[in-house]
């Protein structure tokens, strides 16, 4: 359920309750979890990858091309991927990149259905709307629950990762559709997406919301709440933006990720409780 602090509603920090998670359904044995606690700092850190992973994304196709960008887009993905996989434990460093990558080659795919295939953006929100809403039925089927704090077992890891790059494809098609197609700008957009990220915080708080549904209602939102302010960063004045450019713009954006993450990283704020003990021992 989304939090209420002195009388604030909250974004939901807990992705699903713990203690009472279906067992793995494939005789797997759970493992330690390798997502962190969904706190404050979580949506803090999400939304700026969402941003940065827009701009990042603008700035590498503009300046090496779209396939050369898209290879290497590609290429940072599956390094990170592969990494945050091999891991047994929650790593900030490792969690987080993986995080910025599929940022950054989410933001690339949508591009390429809409500039490449020429695919509008009603079509393709429509199409990724209906490819994430598979994905998360396929999961709850397979394991019967959607909680991150579920995610201990390679194929839920597996549904988790593949969950998450649909939402940054469907967030990149949703926040280019409203600034661009509906042509509110890319300033109004932001605030359009600041106002409806409230409404899982508050569908807990007085509609009895599921926590999970609350969750990754919130979760989908970061991507056009992010990436509608980093694109009004980049984008010159001419276009509604401050004229920064994409290049500032990724870099406004990645030195408060690489200070919170480090930070994260150093106090274990948002390390899953049973890991905590483990760090401290290694």
């Amino acid at each position: 359920m989304a939090q209420s602090t002195g009388g604030a509603t909250t974004l939901p920090t807990t992705g699903g309750g713990r203690g009472h998670e279906p067992l793995p359904h494939t005789g797997e044995s759970p493992g330690w979890s390798k997502v962190p606690q969904v706190t404050a700092l979580f949506w803090g850190v999400k939304v700026l990858t969402t941003g940065m992973g827009e701009t990042a994304s603008d700035y590498l196709g503009r300046t090496l091309g779209p396939i050369p960008a898209g290879c290497l887009g590609l290429a940072g993905f599956l390094l990170f991927l592969v990494l945050q996989f091999r891991a047994t434990r929650y790593r900030p460093w490792t969690y987080w990149s993986a995080i910025v990558m599929v940022s950054v080659f989410g933001t690339m795919a949508a591009d390429v259905v809409h500039v490449v295939a020429g695919i509008p953006y009603t079509v393709s929100a429509v199409a990724f709307t209906v490819a994430l809403a598979a994905l998360l039925a396929a999961w709850y089927r397979a394991e019967g629950t959607l909680s991150i704090h579920s995610v201990r077992t390679r194929r839920r890891e597996t549904f988790y990762w593949a969950t998450v790059l649909a939402t940054f494809a469907l967030g990149t098609a949703v926040g280019d559709l409203t600034a661009g197609t509906f042509h509110l700008g890319y300033l109004p957009s932001g605030v359009l997406f600041a106002a409806l990220i409230a409404v899982p915080a508050l569908s807990g708080r007085f509609l009895g919301l599921n926590a999970v549904a609350a969750f990754w209602g919130a979760y989908v939102l970061t991507r056009p709440l992010g990436a509608s302010f980093a694109d009004w960063m980049g984008v010159s004045t001419a276009r509604g933006g401050l004229g920064w450019g994409t290049g500032p713009a990724t870099l406004a954006l990645t030195v408060p990720i690489v200070l919170l993450v480090g930070y994260l990283a150093i106090s274990h704020k948002d390390t899953p409780p049973e890991q905590t003990g483990a760090h401290h021992a290694v």
